[in-house]
């Protein structure tokens, strides 16, 4: 039997006489004695709570010698009373977690109904909970959090073997552990270990920095997802709507909901029209679920599709399916982008050549050891076949080898998949401060691309700061504050649509004279108007009429319906609001403002028509406002509100002015090639209004009607019309959701890469097939954001062109990544190859090229990678999806580069000991010196592509500057204290002082190439 552990003393006694029948004698005994002293305590609870209430109203009580008399009125009431029961810990969580789960009535039912679980749950259905800060701190203690446990996020010591999982790593460790075992064999312990043990370390290096990098971008990751997922939720707390976040929602509250929300938690319906869920998240079923009074169960993460409502919480956090479910799936934030997807083939590729090079460079050195023409630093010949110590050979080998492999470390470019994830995890953590929050990686670098981007009007162009300034009644332009010119019928009829046809609230506060207004921006600056101006009481249209049914606004009818009946009476009155025109079209008469209705014929239709396109050409917003009069049966309104004959009462223009910075982001976005197209559900003059004060349209060019279409017409046009018309329109006015989506598929299909701009739930369908889609974190539902790869947090147009920018950025930052990586790749392989092949022994040992590796991959990503955005970026035209990732300008820097660090290194290959008087130990230093200082000039190279100036703006990269600084002094610490380590000799001034010369003609020679013009985009590696 399902119940609370909490019972009135009834329904304990009618419990426990089922269960008499059953148990033991001993057992019905202590049953017996367990109800009687609950019985006595609830009692004397009850009575003590009342006598208060009755003593506080200081009434006459009657006396007598034996006994006081208390008058208590126990009248039926919705709202508990401090008494009624022991406490909110007797209440059993998981009766209401299966409750709603498990959708039983029976549980329902047993539990006395909605308002008695209110009762019960401490609630007040109307004015919600009291907000109290140990009521709530109680409510969490009992029922939980409304959050769900996430599987545990992966470890730093968990990233250190996802390393140590690499082949070459696995490769390198085994030849250090056999340098290591063969060094102490033939040196012994104290000097034996140096050559193995410096590989080990330096592999530890390696590994150890690549996982921080990575355990701090998964850190990263990690607290974007918490932000993604902390809705905000409205409830009542105190008698007052509030926003909340959905982390804050306890078990009893109160929660609205509207079209586009998901369900918080699991509750109950508790009161609200036309309520439609889509249950499709958690039972697999794509039938939307009318939720009322009959079927109240609301379940967590479940998203409201049409109707508004309130419901009662009754499990949160993991006593939810949704928890349970959300708890054992972890959001991969990490997911491969398309970018990522192309540089590992573009690593695989170049790994192949470097495992040529490598096996190339391992046989010749192996043929040469083993024909003995090799010598030892003595002199001496290293091999005698019958003579050479079997112990020798092996360490020979096992060098070999190791060279060999450190060949391959440096040839494969595994820092460019890291580059990658360190500029969109570093561009992710930027674009937060520049209000977009990134809930899809790929979605970063895909916005370099687009080329065309749709944005909504409302709130991204404008403001959504709305204000009626005009109004007509019939032909008469009447001023917005006249009440006292309207005939007091229409204004008391006019005053119902404002007020009950309305999902918006006006709450009036005690301490304030000015009421709270809430809703969506064109309800508020409605209702704003109503009372202010108007002289309308919510309260009392509210206690004089009662709502029958409700038909919501959605963007495909633009217009929101209401059936009221005063109460006691039968007639019924049905208001509808919506967009002008549409109203208009439905209405067969019109009241003036004395009060006389007229017959709306052609020309009073036409009439209204001019006023319409008036007001809409200074850029408001028309709502209309008409109703009618049904006297008929309750059934035929339920079957569908009435929406022809109507009466019309009056048109009001809103104003809603652009933002600020809008026109000049426009014109950035156009410098920028990017196009854009507004797309709105404002009449066509609105539209247009807008279009030029945002610089959308070109007064001179684009006033032509291709330039401007509705919605309607773009809907008719033939595949091949719309194909032709496409690139010319610039503005789509009376668009619904499909028209949007119609037009992302068009621009797709022309291959554009597009991003899209979307609050509405059923811009869903659009924000997904879109290469980008951009949801708003104000307006937007959350179906919308569930959708959408970004969410701008502050809805602003200005946003959008700095995620375009953010995007753009990210492209290049791994273009000088790449540039800079293949430099390194390129000398280091011509280098060792040439020198092996030559002499039988590479320049540079197995710590140093690690050492290089490090610098490369690790440290040269985290430089490079988080370069900011600079205004040139957006003097470029969009890089196409397919563009080849190394372009003619970067081959033309690194070859150039590459090739002047070949020549200087083999020259000191070969003639250095001559040039400096030195010996092979301290030339192959000066070798290592200048190839790891090379690197760091031409570093500052690769940061700027195509401009001269390599300097510009560096001072703003601190991170940059701070890097540079500490892989020189590093550098210094590798050749001039680690001898034994880095197999390094120490350095005079003049040796150093040449090691940066050389190094630092880098600079002019990366400012002459870029003299040379290069002609053409297409290069291969493009895949």
């Amino acid at each position: 039997m399902s119940s609370l552990r909490l019972r009135k003393p009834s329904e304990a006694a009618a419990t426990d006489v089922v269960l008499d029948h059953c148990d033991s004698p001993t057992k019905i005994v202590h049953r017996r004695r367990w109800r009687l002293a609950f019985t006595v305590i609830y009692f004397t609870r009850a009575l003590e709570s009342l006598s208060k209430q009755v003593l506080g109203k200081k009434t006459d009580l009657l006396r007598t010698l034996s006994y006081v008399a208390i008058n208590v009125d126990l009248e039926s009431s919705d709202n508990p009373r401090e008494g009624d029961c022991p406490s909110l810990r007797d209440v059993d969580p998981k009766i209401l977690s299966n409750l709603v789960r498990e959708k039983s009535f029976e549980s329902l039912a047993q539990l006395g109904g909605i308002k008695q679980l209110a009762s019960i749950l401490m609630t007040n259905l109307e004015n919600g909970l009291s907000g109290d800060e140990t009521d709530l701190m109680q409510r969490t203690n009992v029922f939980g959090v409304n959050k769900y446990n996430k599987p545990p996020a992966k470890s730093f010591l968990g990233f250190v073997l996802d390393a140590f999982k690499d082949m070459i790593i696995i490769i390198l460790i085994a030849c250090a552990v056999l340098s290591l075992a063969f060094g102490i064999k033939q040196h012994g312990l104290k000097e034996g270990w140096y050559d193995g043990g410096s590989i080990i370390i330096a592999i530890f290096l390696v590994v150890i920095v690549s996982a921080f990098s990575n355990y701090k971008q998964g850190r990263q990751f990690q607290k974007l997802s918490k932000e993604s997922s902390n809705i905000r939720v409205e409830v009542v707390r105190d008698g007052r709507r509030q926003t909340i976040s959905i982390f804050d929602i306890v078990v009893g509250d109160v929660v609205y909901l509207k079209i586009g929300d998901q369900v918080p938690a699991d509750g109950l319906f508790v009161d609200g029209h036309s309520l439609r869920v889509d249950e499709s998240s958690m039972t697999g079923e794509s039938d939307h679920i009318k939720v009322d009074s009959e079927n109240p169960f609301l379940l967590s993460g479940t998203k409201v599709i049409d109707g508004y409502g309130q419901m009662m919480v009754a499990s949160v956090g993991m006593n939810t399916a949704w928890g349970e479910m959300m708890s054992s799936v972890s959001r991969d934030l990490d997911e491969e982008t398309p970018l990522q997807a192309r540089l590992n083939k573009l690593t695989s590729s170049i790994g192949k050549v470097g495992v040529s090079v490598a096996i190339l460079v391992l046989l010749v050195l192996m043929i040469r050891y083993f024909t003995g023409h090799t010598q030892d630093d003595a002199g001496h010949r290293e091999f005698t076949s019958g003579k050479t110590k079997s112990g020798d050979v092996m360490d020979a080998v096992v060098r070999i080898v190791a060279a060999a492999v450190t060949i391959v470390v440096v040839a494969i470019p595994e820092g460019l998949p890291l580059a990658v994830t360190l500029t969109l995890a570093f561009s992710m953590k930027r674009m937060m401060g520049d209000n977009a929050m990134v809930r899809k990686l790929s979605a970063c670098e895909t916005m370099g691309s687009a080329t065309t981007i749709c944005t909504d009007k409302t709130g991204t162009l404008t403001l959504n700061e709305m204000k009626v300034t005009e109004f007509w009644i019939g032909k008469e332009h009447g001023s917005v504050d006249a009440s006292r010119e309207i005939a007091a019928g229409i204004l008391e009829v006019l005053l119902q649509g404002i007020g009950m046809n309305t999902t918006g609230t006006v709450n009036m506060r005690p301490s304030e004279s000015v009421p709270e207004i809430l809703g969506s921006p064109t309800e508020k600056a409605i209702l704003s108007w109503g009372v202010s101006k108007l002289g309308m009481s919510m309260d009392e249209l509210k206690q004089d009429w009662e709502i029958i049914q409700v038909e919501a606004f959605n963007s495909d009818k633009k217009r929101s319906g209401v059936a009221v009946r005063r109460r006691g009476e039968q007639v019924i009155q049905i208001h509808w609001k919506g967009a002008a025109e549409m109203i208009l079209a439905l209405c067969s008469d019109y009241y003036s403002q004395s009060g006389t209705v007229n017959i709306m014929n052609d020309e009073a239709r036409s009439d209204f028509g001019t006023i319409i396109k008036s007001m809409a050409e200074k850029s408001l917003r028309c709502i209309a406002f008409a109703y009618k009069k049904f006297d008929g049966s309750l059934a035929q309104v339920h079957a569908k509100l009435e929406d022809d004959g109507l009466t019309l009462l009056g048109i009001v223009g809103i104003k809603d002015p652009c933002r600020p910075g809008v026109r000049k982001a426009v014109e950035a976005c156009r410098s920028a090639g990017v196009n854009i197209k507004m797309i709105t559900g404002d009449n066509v003059h609105t539209a247009r209004a807008i279009a030029l004060e945002c610089g959308i349209l070109n007064p001179d060019e684009d006033l032509e009607d291709e330039a401007i279409v509705e919605g309607v017409q773009f809907r008719n046009y033939l595949p091949e019309q719309r194909t032709a018309a496409i690139e010319k329109i610039q503005v789509m006015a009376r668009s619904s959701p499909f028209d949007k989506l119609l037009m992302v598929q068009c621009l797709k299909q022309k291959g554009h890469v597009v991003a899209v701009t979307g609050d509405g739930t059923n811009d869903a369908p659009a924000l997904k097939e879109a290469d980008i889609g951009l949801s708003m974190g104000i307006q937007g539902t959350e179906v919308a954001k569930e959708s959408s790869d970004i969410v701008i947090l502050d809805d602003n147009f200005a946003s959008v062109v700095t995620v375009l920018r953010w995007g753009r950025c990210v492209y290049n930052n791994i273009q000088k990544f790449i540039q800079f990586q293949l430099t390194v790749n390129v000398a280091a392989l011509v280098i060792n190859f040439i020198a092996a092949i030559s002499s039988g022994y590479v320049p540079l040992t197995a710590v140093q090229l690690l050492w290089v590796n490090l610098i490369m991959d690790t440290l040269g990503a985290l430089a490079l990678a988080t370069e900011q955005p600079t205004n040139d970026l957006m003097l470029k035209p969009p890089v196409g999806r397919t563009e080849p990732l190394i372009s003619r300008v970067m081959w033309r820097n690194l070859v150039s580069q590459a090739l002047y660090q070949v020549i200087v290194l083999l020259t000191l290959q070969f003639k250095g000991s001559s040039i400096f008087g030195v010996d092979k130990k301290v030339r192959n230093t000066i070798i290592f010196n200048c190839f790891v200082l090379c690197q760091v000039f031409n570093e500052f190279n690769a940061r700027k592509l195509e401009e001269k100036n390599v300097f510009k703006g560096i001072h703003k990269n601190k991170l940059f500057l701070g890097i540079i600084s500490m892989t020189i002094i590093l550098q210094v610490v590798m050749v001039e204290f680690l001898k034994r380590f880095a197999n390094t000799e120490r350095l005079d001034w003049g040796q150093w002082g040449a090691c940066i010369g050389l190094a630092a003609l880098s600079w002019p020679i990366g400012w002459l190439v870029k003299c040379i013009p290069v002609s053409g985009k297409k290069l291969f590696f493009s895949h």
